[in-house]
């Protein structure tokens, strides 16, 4: 057994431990089609969006993490649900009206809003795979429409209408009465309309595959259940697919909990076999709510980028997944910081150490070299006291500090530098709320100023930091949090910052002790 195997298998993060579950199911015997299958399901009736970055990001990372535990080959399936009938016209595209007349028509023949696509489902699919290369997952895309059609469905949907009461017997507990009444597995596609019809099911022939339906209009048809002319309702679609393509691992919201519990019981009852699933807690907004995208109280894939790296947010994806997290623009820099925390620790941890490292995860085993020698919340608020306009501004505090540092070969930094600037001006600028000292607070700060006028030496962040401590303690604050407190709120307009002794390294020692002249005599509160 490798080195990495073993470390793998000893490790407690959480990819690894939900790949061993994968190696315990194929202990006894290698899967028939000679892979491991996982799978992810995208809804196209919308756009993608950060919850289908995260679903994608944490299938790859058990997907990874088994790869280094087993030699059995893997694929991973991005299926997308576009044969589903168009139930409701999304509000956040143009020609809204035009949806509005193609309502129940399956996605894929529903007119494509934006005039791109054949379809708005091949639109919506289209954005998928972009997003999915825009991010270097490695993938196989899968449409519904396209596997009803060509049959591959076929045998899995003849077991269904096999076992039809076996299927309602799970379902319809799980219905309101009046759902009860009309319900069936089977949506038949109306040869008239195109539409995926809600009706019961009125006959079944096992024998020549078919079921029979009313239209609308009153006239009874027969039709196959095979080829296309029928889909399932989504949770026996879901169970279905399980079954047919044999996915081993899938992941899901804990929304969806219990229609994951009934695809079980359907695979159970139809005799086919059924995958491991996880299921991952949901986001919530800044004031702890659940995010609703019809609420727009969430953070957006595009948002987030525009203030941090992909990698930072496939860290905050890895991060206790089984945990409820707030997905608010304040979690940014504290997780774009962790991020660079995990990749600086990496090179000198043990392979036990660095197997269990986020960074692993991320990077698939090959993180790169950190070369952040200014950390995220340091950049903030070196923005903020300098009134940043652009990257060039705290690139000159930054080569004073790091005279090695250059946006060419240091380009993580530089783009954090961009990234930095532009938060800054979105989102601290406008919160920035600055407050005059107490008498006390005055005494320690002018203390500070002179002390940092007569410092001899290199600014070293370490010393610096050890002399605000000496003058924290020197004028009685207990606890000394309320003494940094008072530090970022007078001189930054914030109620957090980062290691003072830091700040003052890369603003520079003169700088900071203006900063606090101009703090003491009102002109930063008098500017804000």
């Amino acid at each position: 057994m490798s080195e990495l195997r073993a470390a793998a298998l000893a490790s407690k993060a959480w990819p690894f431990e939900e790949a061993r579950k994968l190696v315990k199911r194929f202990e006894k015997k290698a899967p028939e089609k000679g892979y491991v299958l996982f799978e992810t399901g995208y809804g196209p009736s919308g756009l993608p969006h950060i919850g289908t970055f995260g679903e994608v990001a944490r299938t790859t990372m058990v997907r990874r993490a088994f790869e280094a535990i087993s030699d059995i080959p893997t694929r991973l399936l991005c299926f997308s649900d576009d044969m589903d009938g168009l139930r409701k016209a999304p509000t956040n595209v143009p020609n809204r009206e035009m949806l509005e007349e193609d309502l129940n028509l399956p996605l894929t023949r529903v007119r494509d809003p934006f005039g791109t696509h054949p379809s708005f489902g091949a639109h919506n699919n289209a954005r998928l795979r972009a997003f999915l290369d825009d991010f270097g997952f490695d993938y196989e895309f899968a449409s519904s429409t396209d596997y009803y059609r060509e049959g591959r469905f076929d045998a899995a949907l003849l077991q269904i209408l096999e076992r039809f009461d076996k299927v309602m017997e799970v379902m319809l507990p799980s219905l309101r009465a009046e759902r009860q009444a009309t319900y069936s597995p089977f949506l038949p596609v109306s040869p008239k309309t195109g539409h995926v019809l809600q009706v019961p099911t009125l006959e079944r022939n096992v024998e020549k595959g078919t079921i029979v339906y009313e239209e609308p209009d009153g006239e009874r048809v027969e039709i196959p259940v095979t080829g296309g002319a029928c889909k399932l309702q989504w949770k026996p679609d879901w169970a279905m697919r399980w079954m047919a393509l044999g996915v081993d691992y899938e992941m899901h919201g804990k929304d969806l909990i219990p229609s994951a519990a009934l695809g079980l019981k359907i695979c159970k009852a139809v005799g086919g076999p059924a995958p491991e699933l996880y299921g991952y807690e949901l986001f919530l907004d800044g004031e702890g709510q659940k995010i609703s995208k019809s609420k727009g109280n969430g953070l957006s894939i595009e948002e987030w980028l525009a203030y941090a790296s992909p990698e930072s947010l496939s860290l905050f994806m890895f991060q206790k997944p089984k945990t409820a997290k707030r997905l608010h623009w304040d979690v940014i820099p504290k997780t774009v910081e962790e991020y660079h925390q995990h990749l600086r620790a990496y090179p000198d941890q043990e392979l036990s150490g660095q197997v269990s490292n986020p960074a692993w995860h991320i990077h698939h085993g090959r993180p790169p070299a950190d070369d952040m020698v200014v950390g995220f919340p340091l950049l903030l608020n070196l923005a903020s006291v300098s009134g940043a306009e652009d990257r060039e501004v705290l690139w000159g505090f930054i080569r004073r500090y790091a005279p090695e540092a250059a946006p060419e070969t240091h380009p993580g930094l530089d783009a954090a530098v961009g990234r930095a600037v532009a938060y800054y001006h979105d989102k601290v600028k406008p919160s920035k709320v600055f407050r005059e000292a107490d008498a006390r607070e005055r005494a320690a700060l002018a203390d500070l100023a002179a002390r940092l006028r007569g410092w001899e030496g290199e600014a070293d962040a370490a010393e610096l930091q050890n002399l605000v401590f000496e003058i924290g303690k020197g004028h009685g604050f207990e606890p000394l949090r309320d003494w940094f407190k008072a530090l970022y709120e007078v001189l930054l307009g914030a109620s957090q910052g980062p290691r003072f002794g830091g700040f003052v390294a890369l603003y520079g020692v003169t700088e900071t002790a203006d900063l606090i002249d101009r703090a003491l005599a009102g002109e930063l509160l008098a500017a804000a």
